[in-house]
């Protein structure tokens, strides 16, 4: 159906466009601010491209003093404003705003110190993760959380979702790998998280900051963590004829009191589609594989490999392949990091959900979503952080079909729900965004949602800081109630709790 737009509401959206583009230009220069249609079409949305919004202005400062110009231009006329780093997010959550500006801190790219006595690097938001490790290397030193997108994804987008990696098991998510965030409020003020010391006194509001999506401070510097280069890493690809098998593998790796470098899983699509885009090696057959890295000095590699592949072993797998070489176990592991890229070949488009559960619950919930591949008609291939339970299903969609959209969305909120009613979490490391304001309405009641509305307005008041998303509203969550009743679709009791 086409639809006429509003001529007096196009006029006001102009008029408002004006007026920002007006109170920006005394903060920018003029190739800095970019309002034309052409020229904010590219910001519309980040890795969730199934959702997109064109911004009213785009900004795109150089320094801190220009960073702190523009939000204080913005609160002065009540525009919202919506950071965006290098826009490889998820979950929309750096989806513009239709009556604001995006912040883009891309020319935040400088690495400003690395101390290798400390183990510390300082850079600025918009270096890439990977240029953390580069930029070490020749102190025998590296940035530890490695997310599948580290090419290209910035610190300070790890920072707002608080990113992890396949590493993240035994290295921690961006909040263990960050001393101290440097930045602006809403106002246009400067502010600091943590500090150069293990501690700070008061409140960890380094912790609230990370992870809160942009919600509560523009982030402009970050302290990292650096952690020394392992003398030898090796990897175990490691094949099972059952996904139940393979689950309890994880299991029993961890019960085993071993704390592998990585535990990767991957289902039989999702190898499929990685071997045929970088022929990691992967056993075409199985129905699962594992990748369990080992590091450290070589006696302790050694002594731990033997020992998982013993578990693995014992849980049934069939058949177990050891890295001999640095280049195999880069080979091994390309396929884990290509995962993404590698759907990207099979499908016009795919929407990665990001919920966790408990590591016993890993076959459990790999059977449920094989159930919903036949309720809802699409295909999902699965690739997850094992070690910590966080799961990535990748639905398969075309987004110019709307009602493949909407079999998709359906197909994801059933996914999170069951991943609460199984213990977990609607989310792991890719935030929430716009992509699951209706499964908070599952997870948290309207009175934990109203205490986090609190802790934005304590920093935001005005709520003008990438408004919208992650936290659902009240009017929200009863609107989602709905149309759980309608559809029949109320599951879980007494929950949605609103």
């Amino acid at each position: 159906m086409n639809t006429v737009a509003d001529p007096a509401a196009l006029q006001d959206t102009a008029a408002r466009q004006r007026q920002i583009v007006a109170a920006l230009q005394a903060a920018l220069p003029a190739h800095a601010l970019l309002w034309r249609d052409e020229d904010t079409t590219p910001y519309e949305c980040d890795g969730l491209t199934a959702y997109r919004q064109r911004p009213l202005v785009v900004a795109l400062p150089e320094t801190e003093a220009q960073v702190a110009a523009v939000l204080k231009a913005c609160h002065a006329v009540g525009a919202p404003v919506v950071a965006r780093g290098a826009g490889t997010g998820l979950s929309g959550g750096a989806m513009p705003h239709p009556l604001g500006v995006t912040l883009s801190l891309a020319k935040f790219n400088k690495i400003v110190k690395i101390d290798p006595v400390s183990r510390t690097a300082i850079v600025q938001a918009g270096v890439r993760n990977l240029a953390i490790s580069e930029a070490a290397a020749p102190f025998g030193l590296y940035y530890a959380p490695d997310p599948s997108s580290q090419i290209a994804c910035t610190i300070g987008g790890n920072v707002a979702e608080n990113s992890g990696g396949v590493h993240c098991l035994k290295y921690g998510l961006t909040v263990h790998n960050v001393l101290k965030v440097r930045g602006f409020t809403v106002e246009g003020e400067p502010i600091e998280f943590g500090s150069d010391a293990l501690d700070v006194p008061g409140y960890d509001l380094l912790s609230l900051l990370i992870g809160s999506e942009g919600m509560l401070a523009v982030t402009t510097e970050v302290t990292v963590k650096l952690v020394p280069k392992p003398q030898l890493a090796r990897c175990i690809m490691a094949s099972f004829d059952d996904v139940r098998k393979a689950g309890d593998a994880v299991a029993a790796v961890i019960a085993a009191g071993i704390i592998p470098a990585g535990l990767e899983m991957m289902d039989k699509p999702m190898t499929a589609a990685v071997e045929d885009f970088v022929h990691a090696g992967y056993d075409l057959t199985a129905e699962a594989i594992l990748l369990c890295e080992s590091d450290g000095t070589p006696e302790e590699v050694e002594e731990e490999i033997g020992r998982m592949s013993d578990v693995l072993r014992g849980c049934g797998a069939t058949a177990i392949a050891v890295s001999n070489s640095e280049a195999e176990r880069l080979k091994f592991w390309s396929g884990r990091k290509n995962a993404f890229p590698a759907s990207g070949r099979i499908s016009p488009d795919y929407m990665c959900m990001d919920s966790t559960i408990p590591r016993k619950r890993l076959a459990d919930i790999l059977l449920a979503i094989a159930e919903m591949e036949k309720k809802y008609g699409l295909r999902c291939a699965n690739v997850f952080h094992a070690g910590d339970g966080n799961l990535h299903p990748l639905i398969l969609f075309d987004a110019n079909d709307p009602d493949q959209l909407h079999r998709c969305e359906l197909f994801g909120a059933d996914i999170l729900e069951t991943s609460v009613a199984m213990g977990g979490t609607v989310t792991g490391e890719h935030g929430v965004g716009v992509e699951k304001l209706n499964s908070m309405c599952v997870q948290f009641s309207a009175a934990e949602n109203e205490q986090m509305f609190a802790v934005k307005r304590a920093f935001d008041p005005a709520e003008l800081l990438n408004p919208g998303k992650v936290i659902p509203t009240l009017h929200r969550c009863a609107e989602y109630g709905k149309e759980l009743v309608r559809g029949g679709q109320l599951r879980f009791g007494d929950l949605p709790r609103f």
